[in-house]
């Protein structure tokens, strides 16, 4: 069970991966990966912001306690200059007090300081590399288009392609039933010029009628060539006669008439 657990998972995931693969498009996967550098630049720019707004908060309270050591040292040099030396003593102890926290709010705003020149170094570079990102990503993505387009195309040409497979699919059973009507009526043609098959409209003809047509047509062509050359013979004469006399031509107009006309039998 546990072997056929295994394979069932293999053949599971090939397929999922089949699928992702068919339908990641990389155009978009660039895209994606484009829209999370500028959210990652854009919490880095946060961050200097931040930094930038704790450092100029320690910069006013370094200046706010600044200000109050002077006031307590003109407060003690006062009171000593009026002979109060407990008071300039209780004056110059919060000065120092101050002073302490004088130091270390300037520790603090040199770190905060380094952070932000360290941050916005980073922003920078962050940025000069989501530029080039972005460059390439255009490119890329242009050129997987291209080729996209290019294969289209290729495959239209060559008709491997979905669309034009159908419609080669088409054309190929187009033809083949117009090449299989064609064949059964000539078969169907043969058939009945054999006599083979009745024609039930009387139309057609069997061989043996369609020859004696054709005998019939030859002998009334052979008679009407006959007939014509006789006229031409009879047209020639009558011409000669006409050149050697007038007597003759009206004897022979009369013959001619003679000829045409019908004669009939008294019975």
């Amino acid at each position: 069970m546990s072997g056929v657990m295994k394979r069932m998972g293999m053949i599971f995931r090939a397929k999922a991966n089949k699928a992702l693969d068919r339908a990641e498009d990389p155009r978009e996967t660039l895209d994606y990966s484009y829209q999370k550098q500028l959210e990652l630049l854009q919490k880095v720019r946060r961050g200097v912001a931040d930094v930038a707004t704790s450092r100029k908060r320690l910069e006013l309270q370094l200046n706010q306690l600044q200000g109050q050591s002077a006031k307590l040292e003109d407060q003690g040099r006062k009171a000593l200059a009026l002979g109060r030396e407990d008071l300039a003593r209780e004056a110059l102890s919060r000065r120092a007090a101050l002073q302490q926290q004088v130091t270390d709010l300037e520790t603090q705003h040199q770190t905060l300081q380094g952070e932000e020149e360290k941050l916005t170094l980073a922003a920078q570079r962050l940025q000069a590399k989501v530029d080039a990102f972005r460059t390439r990503k255009e490119t890329i993505k242009a050129t997987y288009t291209a080729a996209q387009a290019q294969t289209r195309i290729a495959e239209s040409f060559s008709g491997i392609s979905e669309e034009m497979s159908d419609v080669g699919v088409a054309i190929q059973r187009a033809e083949d039933k117009t090449a299989q009507l064609q064949a059964r009526a000539g078969a169907i043609d043969e058939l009945l010029a054999s006599g083979a098959l009745d024609d039930q409209s009387g139309l057609a003809k069997d061989d043996i009628q369609a020859e004696l047509d054709r005998l019939s047509g030859g002998t009334d062509v052979e008679l009407e060539l006959q007939r014509m050359k006789a006229e031409l013979a009879g047209g020639t004469s009558g011409q000669q006669q006409a050149i050697e006399g007038g007597d003759g031509t009206q004897q022979g107009q009369a013959q001619a008439e003679g000829r045409q006309a019908p004669r009939f039998d008294k019975s």
